[in-house]
């Protein structure tokens, strides 16, 4: 426990507009970093006065715009192919990623059209893929960044609320916060062994 203690608070003591920034480049790409663990806690760092809570939101969605322009990048060049073999491949499995996930994404893209970009999201499991099916596609790169903006803006802003709420509730939740970080931590890994599993697996 004292392990997770000291590692959250030096995650929280770094946690500032740029990192916040640097995080949601790398949860927007296919690296398996959920935005739940920065946003929140950004944002309940600027509960407490350390940060401003409409800036945390700015900087987590230009750099999760940052991100998805990665992926739209190297898709609209490398092709369909190449991005399809990268996903099967022992280094793309390491990165949670699979060929299932990218036709998944892939079919909901040309189910919703570009529009897609701003609801995808909004969804589990499609939000940091959503990027690459436009690529492979070539959307148009205004409407693409245009979507994502407005779609990644809207996600930090739930994100944000639910942080800043948190540190509202602080007093009622405080005597149990070693264990939720503790069960959150441990939840984490697990969820990350299990997948890295599965893809080895497959």
């Amino acid at each position: 426990m004292h392990f997770f203690q000291t590692l959250f608070d030096w995650y929280m003591a770094n946690l500032n507009y740029f990192s916040v920034a640097l995080l949601m480049t790398i949860e927007s790409t296919f690296l398996p970093l959920p935005s739940e663990v920065v946003i929140p806690f950004a944002a309940y760092k600027a509960g407490q006065g350390d940060l401003n809570v409409f800036l945390v939101v700015i900087a987590g969605t230009i750099g999760a715009l940052c991100g998805s322009l990665i992926n739209y990048t190297l898709s609209y060049y490398l092709g369909r192919p190449i991005v399809y073999k990268f996903a099967g491949s022992r280094v793309g499995r390491f990165f949670l990623l699979s060929e299932e996930k990218i036709v998944h994404a892939e079919e909901y893209f040309l189910r919703n059209g570009k529009t897609s970009t701003f609801i995808g999201r909004l969804i589990p499991g499609v939000r940091h893929l959503i990027s690459i099916p436009a690529g492979l596609a070539k959307m148009n790169l205004r409407d693409f960044m245009l979507y994502t903006f407005i779609g990644a803006g809207l996600w930090n802003i739930i994100l944000a609320i639910v942080g800043y709420y948190l540190y509202e509730v602080r007093d009622q939740i405080f005597p149990y916060m070693q264990e939720i970080l503790y069960s959150l931590g441990a939840i984490f890994v697990i969820y990350l062994a299990y997948k890295a599993w599965k893809n080895r697996k497959k």
